[in-house]
Formats: C-alpha cells, structure tokens, sequence
C-alpha cells in the first residue's frame, strides 16, 4: 500500500517567517564571523593561549544560538529589528582615526573626568585599552586597575578562573562577545584591601558614517574582606550609528563589598546591549546604581548570583527616556543560600513616544531559608503617547520568606501641582520639581558627588525641554 503524504502549502505569513529567520541567522553569522577574526590585543602566549580556547568556546556556543524576537518571552517587549538595518564593522581602529575624531575624543573625556577619580581611571575606545587617556597614578598596594596585559604573571593565570566563568555566559550577545574578546579592563582588589576614592572606567565608542560595532569587556574580583567603588560609564565620540555590546563580569568573595555605578550615555543613534553578571560569596553586600540615559535602543542585563549565605544585595535604578527612544532593564536575582537579603528600587521617567521595559525576576529556592527581598518599580508618564511596560516577578519554593514586590505608573497629580502652587510656585516650577524629586531619589544615592551633580544636570535639561 502506498501512502502519500502532502505537506500543507505556505502562506505568505509563514513565509515571511521563514525569511525573517533566515535573515537573522545570516546576520549572526557574519558578526561572529567578523569578531573571530578580531585580533588579541599585546598579551603573552601564555595568556593568549587560554583566551583563544575561551573564544573558540563562545564562537561555538553562539553558532548554535539565535538573535532573539519578540516571540521569546525575555524579549517580547523589545523588538531588535531597526538594528538588524545596519550592517556594523568592527571598531577596533577607532583610535587610530583622524585628528578631528581625537579632538571630539579628547573633549569628551575632559568632560567625563570625574574629580574624584582623576587618578584612577581606566579608558577603552572601541574595546582597546587607551593608556594615553588614562591615569593610574599613586594607586593603594593591593589594588590592580589596568588592561589584562599589564597584569603581573599570576594574577593572568588567575584571571582564567574567572573571566567567562559567570552563569548566563552562553546568552547569545554575552558569547558574542567573548567571541570577540581582545582586550579586558581588570579591576582586583586584594585580600582585607579598601580603596577609597572611586575607580573610574571609561568606554567610549567612535561613531561615523559607518556603523561601526564595539565589544567591550570588564572584570572585577573583590578578594575577601576588600572594598571598592566602581563608576562605569559609557559614552559616544561623534554623530553616527554605533553598537556597543558590553559585558561586565563581578566576583565578590566572602565580607566583600563593591558599590558599581552604571551610567550609560551613548548618543542618540547608538544602539547599546549590555551585560553585568555578579556573584556573591558569604557575607558580602553589592549595590549597583544603574542609570540610562541614552542610545535610541537600550537594554541593560543585570544578573545577581547569591551562592553564599548572608548577602546583601540593593539595586537602585533610574532611566529617562526621550523622543522615540527604546530603555530595557532586565534583572535577576538569585537567592540560592540562607539568610540572604536584596532590595530594588527602579525608577523611569518616560517623555514624548519613549518607550520603556522593566522586567525584574527573584527567584527564592527552598534552599534560600529566610531570605528578606523587596522589589518595586515606578514610572512616571510625561506624555499621553509614551509608554511603559512592567512585569515585577517573585517565584519562591522557601516558605520561610519575607518577600514584597509592586509596580506603578502615573502622571503628574494636579493636586501636587496646586499645593506647590498655593506655596508661590508657578505651574511650570511646579511641574519640575516634582521631576526632579521623583529622580532625585536614586540619584541620592550615587556615592560621588560629580557624577551626582552630573546626573542632576541632565534631569534639570530635561525638565527645561518638556
């Protein structure tokens, strides 16, 4: 007997499905394509040999990967198709461009310098460590701020134990990334060490007339009883289509303590993707002060690793977002041991036809016993055609918990305007000043005051446009 059987006929919408994935899976294949060929910056063959191995690992988890759509559900809010438009090269010859280019670099770098950290700063342009914009002078013993070439010999051999190692690594832009890794920004503060004035960590990406695309990489390991401030701040050297696919690797280990300031301030065309992924040993406390500000798509990755008992962990967050601009802040948070401890705050303010994303997940597993987290993220609507999307989420097995989680979005109350009113303020001081309250209360909590002052600037540029 002969069966046959015929396939159902496809519909122009299964087609064009069908396009669509093949599109992005060309698409991917020619950024790893281009990232494998991106030569190691000056390391040993020592180091060079277990950084192409780490390479080859990610080119071959990538292969098997797919850009995301908005049919996966970590990424239903946030359609990547406008940046599949531009066909970006890589970027690593940024800093031997023209010399109008080094001008607008070395403005901006003028104006990022935090006073604070004048001598403990770290700059990349386009991935590649830039030893002439940076200054490393008269740093505490102990403490180790430099690219991973210049390490001494037994702290590159330690390296390998830790770069690449976070969970999550096998995500498609995070291994596109280790794909393409030449250089590394290495932060390590030894054994029982503290350094008090902030270090600073600049990366600063070349914007043209070609899309250029940019894969910076940072790892920060804090041995026991250590502590230090971060500020890691990213930026656009001129006008032009740009990406920036940063990834940033934290390692706490037991009574460490690390306060990391996020700010990224890419230019209006720039599209940025980035990654920072923590872990936390026994008895440490991380608090990470993220604020977007710009690029015209954003998404910020943040992984939280709680693998010992008694952390501490605070997330204070703040995005504005303007014109039609695209913010995305993902979260996570994993309570794997007892006695741990987390608690976020996110705030958006959304103007004109932004568009902004929270998505914050805590997990509470039955081995995380009397964990203590909170959640919360508020949004203030600036306009009737911006938009907000938010999903808060608590997935707990432990049933000896204290757990809270909450969402709002509003506008601006009329009756706040008209008590402020009623105490001599016009409608328009009014208006701003709840702005700038609303913002004020993450910046606040930002430990440098210049970067504080910067970001209250900008919030104050803000209020002046609406």
């Amino acid at each position: 007997m002969n069966i046959q059987v015929s396939s159902l006929p496809k519909t122009p919408e299964t087609s064009s499905k069908s396009a669509m994935v093949l599109q992005r899976e060309a698409y991917l294949a020619r950024l790893l394509s281009q990232s494998q060929a991106l030569e190691l910056q000056a390391v040993d063959a020592e180091t060079a040999g277990w950084l192409r191995e780490l390479r080859s690992y990610a080119a071959n988890q990538a292969s098997e990967l797919a850009l995301p759509t908005m049919r996966d559900e970590a990424w239903r809010f946030t359609d990547i198709s406008s940046l599949l438009e531009f066909t970006f090269q890589p970027a690593v010859v940024g800093i031997q461009q023209g010399d109008e280019c080094a001008k607008l670099r070395e403005r901006q770098i003028e104006r990022a310098i935090l006073p604070e950290a004048s001598d403990s700063r770290l700059v990349f342009v386009d991935g590649v460590y830039a030893p002439q914009y940076s200054s490393l002078a008269d740093l505490p013993d102990g403490i180790l701020v430099a690219p991973i070439a210049e390490l001494p010999r037994n702290y590159r051999l330690r390296s390998q134990h830790y770069l690449g190692k976070q969970p999550g690594a096998a995500e498609v832009f995070t291994a596109l990334n280790t794909t393409a890794l030449t250089d590394v920004a290495v932060v390590w503060v030894a054994k029982n060490q503290a350094i008090e004035c902030p270090i600073h960590l600049l990366f600063l990406s070349t914007a043209t007339e070609t899309p250029t695309i940019a894969q910076p990489r940072c790892l920060v390991v804090a041995e026991p009883g250590s502590a230090v401030t971060l500020v890691e701040e990213y930026g656009t050297v001129g006008e032009g289509v740009s990406l920036t696919n940063g990834v940033t690797e934290i390692w706490l280990e037991d009574n460490a303590q690390v306060n990391h300031s996020h700010i990224q301030r890419h230019a209006g065309q720039t599209f940025h993707i980035g990654k920072t992924s923590v872990s936390q040993g026994r008895d440490s406390r991380y608090v990470c002060n993220a604020v977007s500000l710009g690029a015209q798509l954003s998404r910020h990755h943040l992984n939280i690793f709680q693998i010992g008992e008694q952390t501490e962990t605070v997330l204070n967050g703040l995005t504005l977002a303007r014109g039609e601009q695209l913010a995305d802040i993902h979260s996570s948070i994993a309570h794997t041991q007892p006695h741990g401890s987390s608690n976020q705050l996110h705030k958006c303010i959304v103007c004109d036809r932004a568009h902004t994303v929270f998505d914050g997940r805590i997990s509470v597993p039955q081995t995380a016993q009397l964990t203590n987290a909170a959640q919360l993220n508020t949004n203030l609507l600036l306009s009737p055609k911006a938009r907000v999307d938010t999903k808060p989420q608590l997935e707990i097995v432990a049933d000896n918990v204290k757990c809270s989680h909450g969402a709002t979005i509003s506008q601006l109350e009329a009756e706040e305007i008209f008590y402020l009113q009623s105490r001599c303020l016009d409608a328009e001081h009014a208006r701003n000043l709840l702005i700038y309250g609303f913002a004020a209360e993450i910046i606040d909590r930002i430990p440098v005051a210049s970067v504080r002052g910067t970001l209250c600037s900008i919030v104050n540029q803000l209020r002046v446009q609406l």
